[in-house]
């Protein structure tokens, strides 16, 4: 057949088989990306050959509710569909993180080893905060503890406007606080990465610390200053992290954002709590 798609005889109940190098088209991952099921299930009708009827039957879904699905006349939203179209379609591990799932449980190997996979960590991968902010601040709303490593925090934390502060003024939740030391001789290296003057980045910082003062009659809020050379931007809701990095040209809300899970056995939000947890052992308390 053309396009490099083998015959293969299936029966005609067997549900549709994708090779895996379909799961690895642009159009596909485009799909799985944009959760557009309709899309998806054209392709997969398309790189396997089976009819609706058996795309249907692997997904748990009538052949009427599939053909409107792939025509675009009706929209998958559920989470749960999702889950039981990535596991009908036996849906690589890839491809569920894609479609914003987890891996597929339960497989192990590598003999004393196991595969990571197994515990999905980085769950979804933005291109900028800014992509990342609904869900930001989705979490924010309902977190009983909030950790914000930043270089001065105004546009996360210390403006009326900021990503987190409008879902902080309220009871029962901790806030705390990592800004870069004003006064720390890293300053002017972070400040000339950036183009900007020393003096305007420590203002900055003193003036997000005045701003989080106000909310100490608010929230618990606790403000501390690091003094080393910003690496990682980093916001913690409870068991959701959200992490960005800090480089020579780049502010951290312009880096790609992880948002990232704990896990049973996962070393990158173990990892990055304790070096939160050790930055703060280690700083100064302003607020």
């Amino acid at each position: 057949m053309s396009d490099g798609i083998s015959a293969v005889t299936i029966a005609a109940h067997d549900p549709p088989v994708l090779a895996p190098w379909a799961w690895e088209r642009p159009d596909v991952r485009e799909a799985l990306r944009a959760r557009d099921v309709g899309a998806l299930l054209r392709a997969v009708q398309k790189f396997s050959g089976a009819s609706q009827g058996r795309i249907a039957g692997a997904i748990g879904m009538t052949q009427a509710r599939v053909s409107e699905i792939m025509r675009d006349r009706r929209e998958v939203a559920r989470l749960d569909v999702y889950e039981r179209i990535a596991d009908g379609l036996s849906m690589p591990d890839d491809a569920r993180r894609l479609l914003g799932l987890a891996a597929a449980r339960g497989r192990r190997d590598g003999g004393a080893g196991f595969d990571l996979s197994v515990y999905p960590e980085v769950v979804r991968v933005y291109e900028t905060q800014a992509a990342a902010r609904e869900e930001i601040q989705r979490h924010a709303r309902t977190a009983t503890e909030l950790d914000v490593l930043a270089v001065r925090g105004l546009g996360l934390i210390g403006l009326n406007d900021s990503l987190l502060r409008g879902h902080l003024a309220r009871a029962g939740v901790r806030v705390r606080v990592l800004l870069l030391d004003p006064d720390a001789s890293v300053v002017e290296q972070r400040a000339a990465e950036i183009g900007e003057s020393p003096r305007s980045l420590a203002a900055g910082i003193r003036l997000s610390e005045d701003r989080l003062r106000e909310l100490s009659g608010v929230c618990d809020v606790q403000v501390y200053r690091y003094a080393s050379l910003p690496t990682w931007r980093l916001i913690r809701a409870d068991d959701v992290m959200f992490v960005g990095a800090f480089d020579a040209g780049w502010e951290g809300h312009e880096s790609a954002t992880y948002k990232v899970a704990a896990t049973p056995s996962g070393p990158l939000f173990r990892g990055h709590r304790r070096m939160v947890e050790a930055m703060i052992a280690g700083a100064q308390r302003t607020v």
